[in-house]
């Protein structure tokens, strides 16, 4: 192995190299390329690996020096018998020293899958014979940042590790019978990931796919940030008093219907009737207070008086005396008389939504509604367990805009509670956590958003909750967007890995570049140049930061882009409007033939 120059200059951040031969330059041009890596001697047995970051030429009276720019990014560490690698400038070379072009058998020394760097994720850019492996266990345990504008290959990089995760390859599934432990949980807002798990046949794989017609999740899972957010309007003059009133009456209504909870609040997962609700705020709003001597207490039309609100306003809206300022029937207005008619409007309003059916009128496929005691199989549902599948897909893309954020809050706060209570079970008894799960947050800039904007404030909450407490209980993101810089700062500041695809934006490539190790900058620069699946890794998983070019997965997501100029050069075509119209009314065939025959 020859030198290729020397070392000019010398820095933490930058090594400056010369080459002085037009000769050297044009035999190595192919490996001298902006983002490929360098070898550089320190005089002491030791090598800085470092990434060309810029590249000049000179040429005076026919002769051609040239200057490189590197960023030293580790060392090759002698340790008697080989070496080692270490992450960032352990060693630093001084001028005079040689520099050399990065060998095969130090490629294979660095991206090895000796250790923990077991789970391969694709081949290096510069040199399709290496792997790139990642650690696996410092992947998956901390958050996980993929970036990429539209096009770039973001889904399909997203479908191929999770892929790999549950064993499906280009033979199918591979771990058909014999499934590993692997949880993953996807928020798939377009309806693109299915396609990417359908294996079927001999060798299916279990997919457990939840549109809105499947998803089963009741109101009563819900907190009491989620339920206000959900039947408040928090910039109404009396919201305060809205929140008040409807603050009792869930925690009244739970108690009623929960007798063994003693101590059900607020944020208890119990069963509470919604309707009922509506009923004991409705009768605070149109309460008439008895004036006589010894009452004091609501009165009904009947004249008997009401002992217990808490009890007997959740059954029906009672009819209350009329005013009366008369001796014989004096009555007056009990405190919020007519202070929630607005309230009570949107109550209803909502509750007669079908959209909304899935939250506020969800019934088992016997036709009874879910309570108490069906909380557990509502859990298993939400993680895999219903049908034994290591991937679960909330298709939301049927959820109604105006509730996503709440939908998406409460399904990560009750994923989150369950690992927060199961670790805690599993402390308790000297064990670590056997569930661990990765929560996929594709779009994310749709739904937590850098803007501290009320309409996301559930879901930002919840899912910045994750970010900043869920690894110390198993529960791991993978924040994914093409808008980085649109995404709380919050959450892409608590990943450890970031895989980098093509980003076009300028405010998105600074942003992600600041959040980048600065020894990373020379491969930074190339994100508007990626190619489609090219991605620059970096991150505790990664040996160091890296281009690499990731496979496409097989199936593929549904996400690939029409070929609009082929599709329009092809002969006249007619869509089937009925069956368009159909599916967007969400028509049953069964009972429109069932309508139109005579």
């Amino acid at each position: 192995m020859s030198s290729i120059g020397s070392v000019m200059i010398s820095s933490p951040s930058q090594i400056t190299i010369q080459i002085n031969s037009i000769d050297i330059f044009e035999a190595n041009k192919s490996s001298l390329q902006v983002g490929k890596y360098l070898k550089i001697e320190d005089g002491n047995h030791n090598f800085a690996i470092a990434i060309v970051k810029n590249i000049a030429g000179k040429n005076d009276d026919d002769k051609w020096i040239f200057t490189i720019d590197a960023t030293p990014i580790g060392a090759l560490i002698a340790n008697g018998s080989g070496y080692d690698f270490k992450k960032g400038t352990p060693v630093l070379p001084v001028p005079t020293e040689p520099v050399y072009i990065m060998d095969s058998e130090t490629l294979d020394i660095l991206f090895s899958s000796d250790g923990g760097f077991d789970f391969n994720i694709g081949t290096l850019s510069n040199n399709s014979a290496v792997n790139f492996n990642l650690h696996g266990n410092k992947f998956f345990s901390k958050h996980i940042g993929v970036v990429g504008s539209t096009g770039s290959g973001k889904s399909c990089a997203v479908s191929g590790i999770l892929q790999k995760v549950v064993g499906i390859d280009s033979s199918g599934y591979s771990l058909h019978g014999s499934k590993n432990n692997s949880h993953v949980v996807i928020f798939d807002l377009h309806s693109e990931y299915a396609t990417a798990f359908n294996i079927g046949e001999q060798r299916a794989f279990t997919l457990n796919n939840l549109t809105v017609d499947d998803l089963q999740l009741p109101y009563w899972l819900m907190n009491s940030e989620e339920l206000e957010s959900m039947f408040i309007e928090s910039n109404e003059s009396n919201s305060h008093n809205q929140m008040a009133i409807f603050k009792r009456a869930v925690i009244a209504n739970k108690k009623l219907h929960n007798p063994l909870l003693v101590d059900a609040t607020y944020d208890t997962p119990c069963y509470f009737s919604i309707s009922e609700v509506v009923n004991y705020i409705d009768n605070f709003d149109r309460e008439v207070i008895g004036r006589k001597e010894g009452e004091g207490k609501p009165k009904l039309i009947c004249g008997s008086l009401v002992d217990n609100q808490d009890e007997e306003y959740f059954n029906s809206r009672l009819t209350f005396v009329a005013n009366s300022a008369a001796k014989d029937t004096k009555a007056t207005n009990g405190p919020f008389y007519g202070e929630f008619n607005r309230f009570i409007s949107r109550l209803e309003t909502r509750l007669s939504d079908d959209r909304l059916r899935f939250l506020l009128k969800p019934i088992k496929t016997d036709g009874e509604i879910f309570n108490t005691n069906d909380f557990s199989d509502l859990l298993k549902q939400f993680i895999g367990y219903s049908n034994k599948s290591n991937i679960t897909i909330f298709d939301l893309s049927g959820v109604p805009f105006e509730v996503l954020s709440v939908t998406i809050s409460l399904l990560s706060r009750i994923i989150f509670d369950f690992s927060f209570h199961n670790s805690k079970l599993r402390h308790a008894e000297g064990e670590d956590n056997h569930i661990p799960i990765l929560l996929v947050c594709e779009e994310a800039h749709n739904y937590v958003p850098a803007s501290d904007s009320a309409m996301y404030r559930a879901s930002r909450k919840s899912i910045e909750r994750i970010a900043k407490e869920g690894r110390k209980y198993g529960l791991s993101l993978m924040v994914v967007s093409q808008r980085p810089s649109e995404v709380s700062p919050t959450i892409f500041s608590q990943c450890s890995n970031f895989i980098a695809l093509r980003l076009t934006n300028k405010a998105d490539q600074n942003y992600i570049k600041g959040l980048l190790p600065e020894n990373t900058s020379a491969a930074a620069e190339m994100l508007p140049s990626l190619g489609q699946g090219e991605a620059l890794i970096v991150g505790d998983a990664s040996i160091m930061p890296s281009l690499v070019q990731l496979p496409k997965p097989i199936p593929e997501p549904k996400s690939a882009s029409v070929d609009v100029h082929s599709v329009w050069n092809e002969s006249w075509k007619e869509p089937s409007f009925i069956n368009v119209i159909k599916r967007w009314r969400k028509e049953r065939s069964d009972l429109v033939n069932l309508i139109q025959s005579p």
